[in-house]
């Protein structure tokens, strides 16, 4: 909305599009010299949390992206034509009316997220802990520690790859619950992204007058 359209921004777009298709393991590989080494996070938790937000950032930037283009150019013709400034257009007109596509292309991306586990075996996450990290909540000011975000860590689908990996039934048992819980929760992000999608109308605010009074008007969803 503030950038002008010239070959530079396009190659930016390009790129982001690009990156939405990369391998997970080149994040990993990024996350690896990047956080890790160069800003010595270290094997942690909050290594592998940056690693699986670059991962799904420009999927979250073209999703965002589209559902503001998708938006009907006049929208902003009337906004601008009633006085109102570009920041005031895109706060109470386009923001609104795109946050359908946007809350969809989040939700997708963290829906990608979950299952992902490459990235983190590139960092060092942990196929087996035997211990619990350090408690966010202490019973001493400041009340809040943040030592857990640099202690060792695990994710589902390393465990369940763990659990298939051993002899015995239990283990197998496991594997096959923890890949029921992530296939729940998996599909119930995405039925809440369909959900979102296919919704007819929403409701957008729109100012009348400089005074306090303001009404609501329901738009239909771009297609």
């Amino acid at each position: 909305e503030y950038a002008p359209k010239n070959k530079w921004t396009d190659f930016i777009e390009i790129n982001i599009a690009n990156l939405a298709g990369v391998p997970s393991i080149l994040y990993g590989l990024m996350a690896l010299g990047l956080f890790v080494y160069s800003f010595r996070f270290g094997q942690s938790i909050l290594s592998g949390g940056l690693a699986l937000a670059c991962l799904v950032l420009p999927i979250v930037i073209v999703a965002t992206r589209e559902s503001l283009r998708s938006i009907p150019a006049t929208i902003r013709e009337a906004a601008f034509a009633l006085g109102a400034t570009r920041w005031q257009a895109v706060w109470h007109h386009l923001l609104p009316y795109s946050t359908g596509g946007i809350a969809t292309g989040v939700i997708l991306a963290m829906s990608r997220a979950i299952g992902e586990s490459a990235p983190l075996i590139t960092i060092g996450a942990l196929t087996f802990i035997a211990f619990l990290p350090p408690p966010a909540v202490i019973s001493h000011p400041p009340f809040l520690s943040f030592e857990w975000l640099f202690s060792p860590y695990s994710a589902l689908p390393i465990q369940m790859f763990n659990w298939v990996s051993r002899p015995g039934e239990e283990f197998h048992a496991n594997a096959a619950a923890a890949g029921l819980v992530l296939m729940v929760i998996t599909l119930s992000m995405n039925g809440v992204a369909i959900l979102i999608r296919r919704r007819n109308f929403i409701t957008v605010p729109t100012r009348f007058s400089r005074g306090s009074v303001s009404t609501s008007l329901p738009f239909r969803s771009p297609p």
